[in-house]
C-alpha cells in the first residue's frame, strides 16, 4: 500500500505541470476579449482578426516541437530532467505574461507555452506509464488528463474577472512549486533499465512497490544498446519493429483523428463560437459551464477504465460526439436559412457542446493520451509518443489556425459536420483496428502487438 501512496504523491507532482498545460491551452479564450478592450489589454493597440488566430494557434506550433526534445533527452539524461525542463519553459512563458509590453510578446508565449506543453505531456505520458503499478496504469494515465482540463477550467474562470497580468501571477507560484518538486521525484526504472543499472532501478521499484516487476522491465528492454538509444537508430526501431509499428499506427491515427474532431477549434474559440451561434446563453458562463462540464467527465473516466476498458470507451465516446456535432451543425444550419425555431432553441448550442464535451473526455480525450503512455517499448516510448503527439498537435494547429476561414467559407453547419464526421471515422477505426490493453503488463502488451 505504501507503493500505491508513492505512486500516487509522485502523479500529484508531476501532474502540476499538467495543470499549467491546460490554463495555457484555455488562456487564450478570455484574454482574446481583453485584447480586443484598450481599456483592459496591455497593447496600445487592438488585436485584429489575423492576429486572433495566431494567438489561438501558435500554442501548437511550438507543441509540435517540444515533444521531440525529450524524445532524443529522455535516453540520454532521463526522464526526470526532462519534466525540469519542460516546467522552466512554462515558467519562462508566465513571466512574459505578467512583463507583456507588445503583441510579438502575446506570440512569444503562446509558442514558449507550446513547447513547454509539449515537453511535459510527453514527459508525463512516458514517466507515469513508466512508474505505475499495472493494475492502476490507466487510472494514472487517465488522471494526467483530468488534472490538464482542472487547468483548462481555472483559465475560463479566472481570466474573465481579473486582469491580464493576473493571469499570469495566479499560476506563477505553482509553476514554482512543480519545478521545486520535479528535483524530489525518482528517475524512471525503464530508464535504468536501459542503462543497465539494476540496482538503481531495484531501489526505484522498491520505493514504488514493484520490486517483483524488476525483471519485467529488463525483459521490455533487452536487446537494447544504451549508446543506440541516444542516436538515430532508435527512430528507425519504430518503423522497423513490429510492434513499435502497429503501436504507432493505432496511437497516430487516433491522436490525428483527436485533433480533426475539432477540439482544439472548440476550446480556443469557445467564447467566440457562443458569440457567433447567437445563443440565449451568455458566451463567458457557456464556456465556464463547458469547462466544469470537461472536468466531471474526466473524473469519471479513471473510475471506468479499469473496469470497462480503454476500447468500450473509446467506441461509446466517439459514437457520441458524432451526434452532438452533427447536431451542433444542425443549429448553424438553421440559423443559416433563419428558420423561425432559432429563436426558441437558443440553448441548444450550450447542450450540444456540453454533451460533445462530456462524450469526449470520457474516452475519445483521454484514451489515446493512455494508449501513447503504455503501447511503445521502453527504448521507443518517447520517440513513438513525440511522433504521434506532434503530427496530431501539427494537424490541431491547422484547425485551429483555418477554424476562422472553415466558418466563413463553409458556414458553421458543414465545419461541424466535417467534425461530426472525423468522430464517425475513428468509431470505427477503434472497432477494427484498436486492441484491449486494460489488465495487461507493458511487455504483455508488447508480446500481443508483436503477433
Amino acid at each position: 500500500m505504501s507503493g500505491i501512496r508513492t505512486q500516487v504523491l509522485i502523479l500529484a507532482c508531476v501532474n502540476i505541470g499538467q495543470f499549467i498545460d491546460g490554463y495555457s491551452v484555455g488562456w487564450s479564450a478570455p484574454i482574446i476579449p481583453k485584447l480586443q478592450d484598450l481599456s483592459q489589454s496591455p497593447l496600445k493597440e487592438t488585436i485584429t482578426d489575423v492576429q486572433v488566430s495566431w494567438i489561438g494557434s501558435l500554442l501548437y506550433l511550438g507543441s509540435i516541437v517540444g515533444p521531440y526534445i525529450p524524445s532524443y533527452l529522455s535516453n540520454i539524461v532521463g526522464r526526470k530532467p526532462c519534466l525540469f525542463f519542460g516546467g522552466m519553459l512554462n515558467l519562462a512563458a508566465i513571466i512574459l505574461i505578467v512583463t507583456t509590453k507588445n503583441i510579438a510578446t502575446i506570440f512569444a508565449i503562446r509558442i514558449i507555452s507550446g513547447l513547454g506543453m509539449g515537453m511535459v505531456t510527453v514527459s508525463n505520458l512516458v514517466y507515469v506509464g513508466e512508474i505505475a503499478s499495472t493494475n492502476i496504469r490507466g487510472i494514472l494515465l487517465t488522471s494526467t488528463s483530468i488534472v490538464g482540463i482542472s487547468g483548462t477550467l481555472a483559465a475560463y474562470c479566472v481570466g474573465p474577472f481579473v486582469s491580464y497580468k493576473m493571469t499570469g501571477y495566479f499560476v506563477l507560484l505553482i509553476n514554482i512549486v512543480h519545478v521545486i518538486g520535479i528535483y524530489f521525484i525518482p528517475e524512471s526504472p525503464v530508464y535504468y533499465a536501459i542503462k543497465g543499472k539494476e540496482i538503481e532501478a531495484k531501489n526505484t521499484l522498491r520505493s514504488l512497490g514493484r520490486v517483483e516487476d524488476l525483471e519485467s522491465i529488463f525483459e521490455s528492454v533487452r536487446g537494447t544498446n544504451p549508446d543506440e538509444a541516444n542516436s538515430w537508430k532508435a527512430w528507425f526501431k519504430i518503423f522497423t519493429v513490429k510492434a513499435n509499428r502497429r503501436s504507432l499506427r493505432i496511437t497516430l491515427t487516433l491522436c490525428t483523428l483527436q485533433q480533426t474532431s475539432g477540439v482544439a477549434a472548440v476550446l480556443f474559440f469557445a467564447t467566440t463560437i457562443f458569440q457567433m451561434a447567437g445563443s440565449s446563453i451568455r458566451p463567458d458562463i457557456a464556456t465556464i459551464v463547458i469547462g466544469s462540464t470537461r472536468l466531471v467527465a474526466s473524473m469519471i473516466a479513471p473510475f471506468i477504465v479499469e473496469r470497462a476498458g480503454r476500447r468500450i470507451l473509446l467506441l461509446v465516446s466517439t459514437a457520441f460526439c458524432a451526434c452532438s456535432l452533427l447536431i451542433l451543425g444542425t443549429y448553424f444550419h438553421l440559423a443559416r436559412v433563419q428558420n423561425s425555431i432559432i429563436s426558441e432553441i437558443g440553448w441548444l448550442p450550450l447542450l450540444s457542446l456540453i454533451m460533445y464535451f462530456f462524450s469526449y473526455e470520457i474516452g475519445f480525450g483521454t484514451m489515446p493520451s493512455a494508449l501513447v503512455g503504455e503501447m511503445f517499448r521502453g527504448n521507443a516510448r518517447s520517440t513513438g509518443s513525440a511522433v504521434s503527439m506532434t503530427t496530431a498537435w501539427l494537424i490541431g494547429f491547422g484547425v485551429a489556425t483555418s477554424f476562422g476561414s472553415m466558418v466563413k467559407i463553409l458556414g458553421g453547419d458543414v465545419t461541424f459536420w466535417i467534425f461530426s464526421c472525423s468522430c464517425l471515422v475513428a468509431f470505427m477505426f477503434t472497432l477494427k483496428c484498436v486492441p484491449e490493453t486494460k489488465g495487461k503488463s507493458l511487455n504483455e502488451i508488447q508480446e500481443m502487438l508483436s503477433r
